[in-house]
């Protein structure tokens, strides 16, 4: 009898224990401790796409934020406001500008003792304010958050009134300076809520210390807590975009480039380089600074040097040309612009693109000279025996051009290209590189062959 009633009891107990482990929830939770940039929304859909795969039954933020970008908060907003899982947001200590807006947008705000939400007029990222069109738009997207939420209806001695849940003005408040509310804010300044003050007008519903604290408050406190860890790929993405890394990246391009002048035919260095140029812009892309049209003219500036060195002898327009259009490429992926619009752009972000740039092309020019004597040198480097090490001297019959070429000297050809001073030149039919003693020749004029050495033509008007 007594062997029945044990295995009664422990038949209940675990079918309590499995009815308490069927009722048991799970919070899906996102720290959002940062500048709010393009990877937050990243990181922000890839954390929803994760709650919903695994059936979370509340999405919970952390937050502690000075702001961001205002494009990438309205995307997260927009995100929060058609979620099908209920989002709660934790303010620990600051939710501020982006932050404020992407708090608004969650169904129930908690803010530890001591923080602050608001303070959402758009500045550049020197603090100062931006133009009107840039308020307009964040004024109308912060009524438009508080909107979302619908109104209460309260019945006050008979009367059905219905309130905003959260009010639209008080949002706009939070941006725009020009708003006055009776015993809330005066004209002039924008509002900052205290804890208190938040919830005392519907912008918190409570106080907490911790994530427990408010998991205990609204009824999770038995979840299971999953929380969001950046992959792999962020975490590559992230170490790509230092400076430091960008500078490096732009000395394995130019390095690259180097040796594959150097060597032609050889693929490697040309490879590295490749390599380097995929690296340096590909995680800026994604991270919202690279623009198609920045990567675009990076290429055209490698396009023209290639122009300049192949096909015109000597340095030009396309030479010039080329360098300008590569260095603003690699200048203006570091730089947030939008377009050629640099309102919202900090002068000193400016200088270390152009610092982090500048060092990684010098670099690349000291590093490569000092490692093509080191590795190509002779005697010396591990791949000698890619280059020419034998010296063919005059001495024992070498000659270092076609005999026929010394025929030409005397010769009067005409300007196959502008010589400025180098070009080519036609003589009896047949196209030849050459060179002037300085003077620039149009193309088109008559030149005489004055002297040949080492394969090259020197020439003079022959005018």
């Amino acid at each position: 009898m007594k062997t029945r009633i044990w295995l009664v009891w422990l038949l209940l107990c675990a079918a309590v224990a499995q009815a308490q482990e069927a009722e048991k929830k799970l919070v899906y939770k996102l720290n959002i401790k940062q500048d709010i940039t393009r990877a937050t929304w990243r990181q922000t859909q890839q954390a929803f796409a994760a709650a919903d795969s695994l059936g979370a039954d509340l999405f919970l933020i952390h937050m502690n934020t000075y702001g961001g970008t205002v494009l990438d908060a309205d995307s997260i907003r927009t995100k929060i406001l058609q979620s099908k899982i209920p989002v709660f947001v934790f303010i620990d200590n600051n939710a501020a500008s982006a932050g404020a807006l992407i708090s608004i947008a969650c169904d129930s705000i908690y803010m530890r003792p001591g923080g602050s939400i608001g303070a959402a007029t758009v500045v550049n990222q020197t603090g100062q304010a931006m133009p009107d069109k840039y308020q307009s738009y964040m004024r109308s997207t912060m009524r438009a958050t508080a909107e979302a939420h619908g109104k209460d209806t309260l019945v006050v001695n008979g009367d059905t009134i219905y309130k905003w849940r959260r009010d639209p003005l008080i949002a706009q408040a939070m941006v725009d300076p020009s708003v006055h509310i009776e015993g809330i804010v005066d004209s002039g300044k924008v509002i900052t809520f205290t804890p208190s003050e938040a919830m005392k007008y519907g912008f918190c519903e409570g106080t907490a210390e911790n994530v427990q604290e408010i998991l205990q408050k609204t009824g999770y406190e038995n979840s299971d807590i999953v929380e969001y860890q950046p992959t792999w790929i962020e975490r590559i993405i992230g170490f790509l975009v230092h400076p430091v890394v960008s500078g490096l990246l732009i000395m394995a391009i130019i390095g690259g480039i180097y040796f594959e002048m150097q060597t032609p035919g050889i693929g490697f260095p040309l490879a590295v380089a490749i390599l380097g140029a995929v690296l340096y812009f590909a995680p800026l892309y994604l991270e919202g600074l690279a623009e198609h049209w920045e990567i675009l003219v990076f290429i055209i500036g490698l396009i023209l040097i290639a122009v300049e060195i192949f096909v015109l002898p000597g340095f030009g327009i396309a030479g010039i040309s080329g360098i300008t259009l590569a260095f603003l490429g690699l200048v203006l992926s570091l730089i947030n612009n939008v377009n050629f619009n640099f309102e919202s752009v900090n002068l000193s972000r400016v200088g270390v693109a152009v610092g982090t740039v500048v060092g990684g092309v010098f670099g690349g020019f000291m590093i490569s000279l000092y490692l093509s004597n080191k590795i190509f040198g002779a005697h010396r480097g591990p791949f000698k025996t890619l280059s020419l090490q034998a010296v063919q001297q005059v001495e024992k019959g070498f000659v270092s051009i076609d005999n026929s070429l010394l025929l030409l000297k005397g010769k009067i050809g005409v300007a196959k290209t502008v010589l400025r001073p180098s070009g080519k030149v036609e003589v009896d039919g047949e196209v030849y590189d050459a060179v002037t003693a300085g003077e620039f020749i149009e193309r088109g004029e008559p030149v005489r062959i004055v002297k040949v050495e080492a394969t090259q033509l020197y020439v003079e008007a022959a005018g």
